[in-house]
C-alpha cells in the first residue's frame, strides 16, 4: 500500500499524534510519500523509522502507484488537499488534528485504527460532488473547483453589493447583501450553514443558495439541482469585489462574468466503517443530547 501524507502546518501540540502516525505506518509496513512543503517542516522533529519521499504535487499521481491520500488537519486541509488530488481519483481520508471535522472525522485519538483499517479495507468510499467556476478572464489558475463552495462578497468594510442572480439564463433575483454563497452538500455545513443555509445530505444532487446579511428580510435559501449553471453580474459602490473557491480567493471588477456548475470529476473521500453521515452531525452538533442534564 502507498499512500502521500498531506498536510500545511506542523504545530508543536501535534507531535504526539504525527509520531504516532509515522509509527504505525512504519509497523503496518505502509510506503509513505509526504507532501514536500510539509515534509520539510517535520523532518527535523519527527523520528522515521522507514524511509519516506517527498511528493511535490498533482502531476506525481500520473507517474507513481499512489493507493490514498491521508490528510493530517482539519476541513480546511482537507479542501486544499482537493486541489493536489484534483480529477486523479485517489480517495482521501482526514484525520482530524484541528477542531469541529465534518470532512476529517477520524479523530486524532483513532489513528492506530485509522491505519489499521485502511489496511484491512474496511472502509467505504463517498463520491463528493465540486463546483466548477467558469469566468470571462482567467481566475484560480488550474484549480477552478472547490468541494465547499464558491462566493461573492463585499470587500473589508464597504457598502453592500447587488447581485444579480440567473438560473440557465433566467433572471432569479438580485441579492442586495454583503454577499451571496453557492454551496455543494459537502459546504452545506460550512459557511451556508453559518449563514442560515440547510443541511444537504452528501448525495441529495442539489447546490444551495444562500445569501450573505441580505438588506431584504424575505430574502431566504434556496435549494436548486447541481445540473444548473448558475450566472452572475455584481455591481457596488467599490471598485473591487472579493470572489472565492473554498478558502482560495481572487479580486474580481464589475465587469467580469462568472458563472458555476457541477465539476465534469468527483472527489472520493474515505468513511472507516464505524462512521456515517448522520453520527457526524449528531456528534457535531450535539444533536440528540440534553444540555439540562
Amino acid at each position: 500500500m502507498q499512500i502521500v501524507i498531506y498536510s500545511r502546518l506542523y504545530k508543536e501540540s501535534d507531535a504526539p499524534y504525527v509520531q504516532e502516525f509515522f509509527d504505525m505506518i512504519h509497523e503496518e509496513g505502509v510506503n509513505a510519500y509526504v507532501y514536500a512543503p510539509y515534509l520539510s517542516q517535520i523532518k527535523d522533529v519527527i523520528n522515521f523509522k522507514s524511509d519516506v519521499a517527498p511528493f511535490d504535487g498533482y502531476l506525481d499521481f500520473k507517474t507513481r502507484n499512489i493507493d490514498f491520500v491521508i490528510s493530517l488537519g482539519g476541513d480546511g486541509t482537507i479542501l486544499n488537499a482537493t486541489t493536489l488530488v484534483r480529477d486523479s481519483n485517489v480517495p482521501i481520508l482526514g484525520i482530524n488534528l484541528g477542531r469541529l471535522g465534518f470532512l476529517a472525522s477520524m479523530e486524532k485519538t483513532k489513528i492506530s485504527k485509522a491505519i489499521t483499517w485502511l489496511k484491512q479495507g474496511r472502509y467505504s468510499i463517498d463520491e463528493r460532488r465540486l463546483i466548477y467556476l467558469e469566468s470571462s478572464v482567467p481566475l484560480f489558475g488550474e484549480t477552478r473547483f472547490a468541494l465547499n463552495d464558491f462566493t461573492l462578497l463585499k470587500r473589508d468594510t464597504s457598502s453592500m453589493i447587488t447581485i444579480h442572480t440567473y438560473i440557465n439564463g433566467a433572471y432569479l433575483n438580485s441579492y442586495w447583501a454583503d454577499g451571496i454563497i453557492v454551496a455543494t452538500p459537502t459546504g452545506s455545513t460550512g459557511y451556508s450553514l453559518s449563514c442560515g443555509g440547510p443541511i444537504i445530505f452528501p448525495n441529495s444532487g442539489n447546490f444551495v443558495i444562500t445569501p450573505v446579511a441580505p438588506h431584504n428580510l424575505n430574502v431566504r435559501p434556496i435549494v436548486i439541482s447541481d445540473n444548473s449553471v448558475i450566472s452572475f453580474e455584481v455591481e457596488g459602490r467599490a471598485d473591487n469585489f472579493l470572489c472565492t473557491l473554498d478558502s482560495r480567493f481572487e479580486m474580481i471588477k464589475a465587469e467580469h462574468r462568472l458563472a458555476v456548475r457541477k465539476c465534469d470529476f468527483t472527489v472520493k473521500l474515505i468513511r472507516l466503517l464505524d462512521r456515517n453521515f448522520l453520527q457526524t452531525l449528531q456528534e457535531k452538533l450535539a444533536w440528540g443530547i440534553d444540555s439540562r442534564n
